[in-house]
């Protein structure tokens, strides 16, 4: 039995799940909500003041969000959510357009750890951003049926339900059109979607999507299927509890950072392993008059909490979890833990977890690998060694990871965001 949510949290992650097929559109959605709430955006190559209120950087597909409240000192310390904004995908080569034999295909890059079947024979939109002349970015996300990539017929692999093995350059090509492809149509076609003009567009960064949007499952509708749910609902859920931390008395100064690329590792100037988050918390100190010594005091006095999904027990293959810790969807979020730190957890993140559960009334549970299967990570690891910040490694249980299309209760959202919330105001 699922614990009982508010629906009304569910449905609008549904919205921002369909609103963000790429990292660029899920920092835009989530800082229109933090503007809202009364947060402004900041220019990084601008001064910085130290006023009360909430403020954001947007650096791509990254944000960095957070609130000072009123009589908040040099040393205050800093109450983190670490999110990320990538998701395993299927991306667009610099010289994008290509096919043969009929067929005009577009050339596709595998992105992170993609379960490359699942996006087979399944209807795909492009999205991303296109970088123009003039130094400015413009949005792509087109919702409708444009892509495919078509699987060999059984009557041609006999063998394929005895194991399909998939050539990622050979095979995840999509169709697009019939005819000789063309240098240039691609970007043709999107600046025309676009409004612009090709010969303006000398970059960019696309990708593909699903186009069918997420879902209530189950006969009393408590499952959610939905694509890029690694780690969109972690990054929505932190900007609902953000607001509403900024909305309440909070004794430290809540953080967003939702970075990007953690699924090729999160080495960018936008992803966790860069300075951006580092950058923004000691800039921060220095607004409000700290130097060295407030800015050590406050990260020595901080807490991080980063939220990935993990991996609910499957009820298929239950002998590839450990024995004694099977997460469930719909049992609320999960505790990471992984004592070669490849997740950050250790007791005393633990028991701040556990806290912040008890006072928002949400169950947790607790997640630990096989121990004959390798470990997955996180930004957590890398947060907490980059900045020498306390940290701890939580989520929600989910199946189908890195799937085009992903299942969780649809209670767990709320419930992640709920303890999120109790995390930021302890």
């Amino acid at each position: 039995m699922t614990a009982p949510f508010d629906r009304a949290h569910t449905d609008d992650l549904m919205g921002f799940l369909s609103g963000s097929p790429s990292p660029y559109h899920a920092v835009a959605n989530a800082a229109g909500r933090l503007e809202k709430a009364g947060f402004r955006q900041v220019d990084e190559t601008a001064a910085w003041d130290g006023a009360a209120g909430g403020r954001f950087v947007l650096r791509g597909g990254a944000l960095i969000a957070w609130f000072v409240p009123e009589g908040a000192e040099p040393a205050t310390p800093f109450r983190v959510l670490g999110a990320h904004t990538d998701s395993p995908n299927l991306r667009i080569k610099p010289v994008p357009d290509t096919g043969r034999l009929g067929w005009k295909q577009l050339a596709v890059e595998i992105y992170g750890g993609t379960l490359l079947n699942t996006w087979l024979d399944r209807d795909l939109g492009l999205s991303g951003r296109l970088a123009l002349r003039d130094g400015s970015d413009v949005l792509i996300h087109i919702d409708r049926p444009l892509l495919r990539v078509p699987q060999l017929a059984i009557h041609l692999d006999r063998g394929v339900n005895d194991g399909l093995t998939l050539d990622r350059q050979r095979h995840m090509t999509p169709i697009w059109g019939l005819g000789t492809p063309r240098e240039g149509e691609l970007i043709e076609f999107l600046a025309a979607e676009a409004g612009l003009e090709a010969r303006d567009v000398l970059g960019w960064d696309l990708m593909a999507h699903s186009v069918e949007p997420p879902a209530y499952l189950g006969r009393g509708r408590e499952l959610l299927a939905g694509p890029r749910m690694d780690n969109l609902m972690s990054v929505h859920a932190a900007t609902a509890a953000l607001t509403a931390a900024a909305a309440g008395e909070p004794r430290h100064i809540p953080v967003l950072a939702a970075f990007d690329h953690e699924e090729n590792g999160s080495t960018s100037d936008t992803g966790a392993e860069g300075p951006l988050l580092g950058t923004v918390l000691h800039r921060s100190v220095h607004a409000r008059g700290g130097g060295y010594e407030e800015r050590t005091r406050a990260l020595a006095g901080s807490f991080c909490l980063s939220s990935d999904t993990g991996h609910a027990v499957h009820p298929n293959y239950p002998e590839r979890h450990d024995p004694d810790h099977h997460p469930r969807a719909g049992g609320g979020p999960i505790l990471k833990v992984n004592v070669n730190q490849r997740y950050a957890t250790e007791g005393r993140g633990r028991a701040e977890f556990a806290a912040a559960c008890e006072r928002a009334g949400v169950p947790w549970q607790s997640f630990v690998s096989n121990n004959a299967m390798p470990c997955g990570t996180t930004i957590g690891p890398i947060t907490a060694a980059r900045h020498g910040i306390a940290t701890v490694d939580v989520g929600a249980a989910i199946l189908s990871m890195h799937s085009a299309r992903e299942l969780c209760g649809a209670a767990d959202p709320y419930l992640l965001a709920n303890a999120m919330t109790a995390f930021l105001l302890p």
